[in-house]
Formats: C-alpha cells, sequence, structure tokens
C-alpha cells in the first residue's frame, strides 16, 4: 500500500497544475471575449447612451480627435468603458457609430461616433446622472445622446437653441 502512496501524491499534485493551468486558460479566455453593448435609455435629461447594465455613459470635451485624454487619477474617477470582444449596438443606439480605440494601457476603449466613452463612479445605481455636467479634471463631462452628440448639444439644437 505504502510504494502507491508516493504515485497518488504525483498525480494530484498534476491533476492541481492541470486544473489552475485550465483555470487560468478559461479566465484568460472569458477577458479576451469581454464584449460591449451600449444602448440608449431615457433620462431627465432625454435619451441618453448606457452600458448593459443600465449606468450613464459620458463623454469628455478635452479628448480629441478620438484619443483618450483621461488616464491614471480621471481613468479611476470616470472608468474607461472597455471591450475586448464584439461590441453590440442595444435598442436605440446604432452601430454604426460604435467603434474601439486603443488606450495608452493597451486596453480597447468603446467609442460613439468618435467619442471615447466613460462611467462615473458616482452613479453606483442604473440611470444615475451624477457626473452630467461637471468640469473635472481639465474639462467637461457630458452625456451622450444617441445621435452621438453630448446631451446638451442634442438639446440645443432639437430646441431651435443658439
Amino acid at each position: 500500500m505504502s510504494a502507491f502512496k508516493p504515485k497518488i501524491v504525483l498525480l494530484t499534485a498534476l491533476a492541481a497544475v492541470v486544473a489552475g493551468v485550465l483555470v487560468t486558460a478559461g479566465l484568460a479566455g472569458a477577458a479576451r471575449t469581454s464584449s460591449a453593448t451600449v444602448a440608449a435609455h431615457s433620462s431627465k435629461f432625454g435619451r441618453i447612451l448606457v452600458d448593459s447594465h443600465g449606468h450613464s455613459l459620458y463623454l469628455f470635451h478635452k479628448d480629441m480627435r478620438g484619443k483618450s485624454k483621461c488616464n491614471g487619477a480621471c481613468a479611476s474617477e470616470w472608468p474607461p468603458l472597455i471591450a475586448s470582444g464584439k461590441l453590440h449596438a442595444g435598442v436605440g443606439a446604432k452601430a454604426s457609430l460604435l467603434g474601439t480605440m486603443k488606450r495608452k494601457d493597451g486596453r480597447r476603449q468603446v467609442t460613439y461616433k468618435g467619442h471615447p466613452l466613460y462611467k462615473f463612479v458616482a452613479d453606483t445605481r442604473a440611470g444615475q446622472t451624477n457626473g452630467e455636467g461637471l468640469n473635472d479634471f481639465g474639462g467637461e463631462w457630458d452625456l451622450i445622446s444617441p445621435a452621438g452628440a453630448s446631451v446638451e448639444d442634442a438639446s440645443s439644437a432639437s430646441s431651435g437653441g443658439w
């Protein structure tokens, strides 16, 4: 019986290593195929874009030519919407306006009509819009409409504003 004990220990160790490799590969595969969904929902500001959890999406006026100017501490407060897999246009969003851009850290940030998309850490529940109109990290943050404009721009254009 004692001759089998080393084999059992060896087989148990080998099984643990194989399980660890499979779990790691599975997690890496899941991260690689992480998709992002952007949809439109009604809010007190009109129709706005939200992520798959119903959290409001924002654009940063400091971003230029589809490049994010929000990194480091800024990206901690305004997390970019990241996708490493397929993009999905939910109800009210236009698939033709969805895209991605490469961030400084190498991750793919979702864009809408060329605007990099962000969430706001103070929006802890679906439907919250606490970041609308804030001036933070050197620029203004606005909700984004299904047309791809800041809500402020969308409302002034539809009401015959200046």
